[in-house]
């Protein structure tokens, strides 16, 4: 499990890779300003896929972090014995 302090280090990673710094930093200041319901928001979200859509994303978006993963984890070859 991860600590809060790496959660918040994974998710600004994610923010700058998808944004870039500037967006970022501006995607923060918006939710700290404005009244935010993150649950509203996620309906809200997806609302015009299809659930074979959504369904679909969902297992690209698996496959690919683990294939992520698992790259990950082979960086530096085999474990010594």
């Amino acid at each position: 499990m991860l600590t809060d302090t790496e959660i918040k280090i994974k998710g600004m990673e994610a923010l700058i890779n998808a944004l870039g710094k500037v967006q970022a930093e501006k995607f923060i200041s918006l939710i700290l300003r404005e009244p935010f319901d993150y649950t509203l928001w996620q309906r809200n979200l997806w609302s015009e896929a299809s659930l074979e859509e959504l369904s679909q994303n969902a297992m690209n978006n698996y496959r690919a972090n683990k294939i992520a993963s698992e790259q990950q984890d082979n960086i530096g070859g085999a474990p010594q014995s």
